[in-house]
């Protein structure tokens, strides 16, 4: 059933490139609304529930949802797919509480590290949550890059260094003229582009394989538990694990963040409700592609060095679908891929701009400051290529990117909402759960990697904030707020405490 098609790669080019000019027509025409760093990185505060939702779940909606699901539903069957889908919305909805807490607290904020540096004025405290929000942002910016290797090595067979360099110039190219507007702006069109298309070309794929009965009935005939949606071995090899990543990369990830701050204060808690909603019909339609190939013999060995995160493409290239399907089916990875860079790109902007900038050189000239930001973009891309080059495993990376983010759950949230959390205690429960959670991870398994880490996380924050007697004033952190808030606007000065990135 399962034959190469021929495709040429020239479509796999004009489909990257294609995508790239519409991209960038929507930076050009959207340039003029920015006009500072603070439009950039912020969008001056006013993108509104529509393009707040859109741009939500194109971050969310990166190269993990549209071929994890895949990978994960081919590797373990139904509970791979369930473990994989049902976490992934549900971290985006449990960002409301802290969005609005944050929102409320630090109305002028931009950016989860200036948090830490107000919540504890501890600088080790805040060089470990900038490093940790400066790797998970290149770390997205990996994974994507490697998603569109993947994809267009699978189908259309071209080079990965030459996707690279592809991808790199047309993302970065679009990304630089616009920040946070041409992100919310495109991510919107990008999340139209996935959602329907996505539902077009898997029920042509299942119609050609005969059915989905006739698919679960084959994927129930190639094992034990396949279709056993509670099976406890994705469980144990990634599920709980993932979920733990997942709350970390919403709460502790820049790129939500900065949509927390960006939008219009009375739509964040419904945007995030939404978009998480919303997202659920996006992994579960394409991971049913993992399924037709476990239920129709797709082997390790026919993925070759795609391994399991290449089930999808494969399948969709084997088939011998119309080319039309194959290139929808390409642009959606592409447009998932492509708004998820151009995020982790707004959102390293905007840590740069504000942490490393500002902090470095607060008499810095506005024009500098806002060429400087730009350019990180630049730098950014050239990182993730050259680790993308290196080889690195897809499904690995991205197992092990969730679980060290996992470390920041409890730290954070209690920063956020317990006035008894310390600076020490911050610092101590991150590290140490990292340097023993991890080790257990590698040498025992990935189940016990993730209770020792949690464990020690919640001992080591709870207990030595416990031996101290201090206790943080939220309120005073909300009226800089109000007042930062004050200076916000562009017809006034803040007079003690300048916002930032003004």
């Amino acid at each position: 059933m399962f034959h190469p098609s021929d495709l040429s790669p020239g479509i796999g080019f004009a489909l990257m490139l294609g995508l790239g000019v519409f991209m960038f027509a929507v930076a050009f025409t959207v340039r003029s609304m920015v006009k500072n760093t603070h439009d950039f990185v912020i969008a001056d505060r006013r993108i509104g529930f529509g393009f707040g939702v859109g741009s939500v779940i194109a971050v969310w909606t990166w190269s993990m949802a549209v071929m994890m699901s895949s990978a994960q539903a081919f590797s373990f069957g139904t509970s791979g797919l369930i473990w994989f889908v049902v976490p992934n919305g549900l971290a985006v909805m449990v960002m409301v509480p802290f969005a609005l807490r944050l929102r409320r607290q630090m109305p002028a904020g931009y950016t989860i590290v200036e948090f830490i540096r107000e919540r504890f004025h501890n600088k080790p405290a805040t060089t470990v949550m900038l490093v940790a929000m400066l790797l998970g942002l290149l770390a997205e910016i990996f994974i994507n890059l490697f998603g569109v290797v993947l994809v267009m090595g699978v189908i259309f067979g071209i080079n990965p260094t030459v996707v690279l360099i592809v991808t790199l110039a047309t993302v970065t190219v679009y990304s630089y003229f616009g920040g946070l507007w041409t992100s919310a702006i495109t991510a919107t069109f990008n999340t139209l582009l996935i959602t329907v298309p996505a539902a077009i070309v898997v029920l042509y794929v299942l119609q050609k394989v005969g059915g989905p009965e006739l698919v679960f009935q084959k994927v129930d005939e190639a094992g034990a538990n396949t279709l056993d949606a509670f099976d406890g071995s994705a469980a144990a090899a990634f599920g709980i694990s993932l979920a733990l990543g997942l709350l970390a990369s919403t709460m502790a990830d820049q790129t939500f963040w900065q949509k927390a701050w960006a939008l219009k204060p009375a739509t964040a808690g419904r945007t995030f409700v939404w978009a998480g909603m919303w997202f659920y019909p996006i992994p579960i339609v394409l991971g049913l592609l993992g399924l037709v190939g476990l239920g129709f013999g797709v082997t390790l060995d026919d993925l070759g060095d795609a391994g399991p995160g290449g089930i999808g493409p494969y399948v969709i290239s084997h088939l011998g679908l119309p080319i039309v399907l194959i290139a929808l089916y390409v642009l959606i990875i592409l447009n998932a891929c492509y708004s998820s860079i151009d995020g982790a790109f707004s959102a390293l902007s905007s840590v740069v701009a504000v942490d490393i900038l500002k902090r470095a050189k607060p008499d810095i000239a506005p024009k500098s400051l806002f060429r400087y930001t730009k350019a990180s973009i630049l730098v950014a891309g050239v990182i993730g290529g050259i680790v993308v080059s290196s080889g690195i495993d897809y499904v690995d990376l991205v197992n092990t990117v969730y679980f060290l983010k996992a470390a920041l759950i409890i730290p954070l949230g209690l920063a956020i909402f317990w006035k008894r959390m310390t600076s020490t205690a911050f610092v101590t429960s991150l590290v140490l759960a990292i340097a023993i959670g991890y080790p257990v991870r590698e040498f025992v398994g990935e189940l016990p990697g993730i209770i020792t880490l949690e464990a020690i996380s919640l001992v080591a924050a709870v207990g030595i904030s416990l031996l101290s007697n201090q206790k943080f004033d939220y309120d005073a952190l909300k009226r800089r707020g109000e007042a930062l808030t004050a200076a916000d606007a562009p017809s006034e000065i803040p007079s003690a405490e300048p916002d930032p990135v003004r």
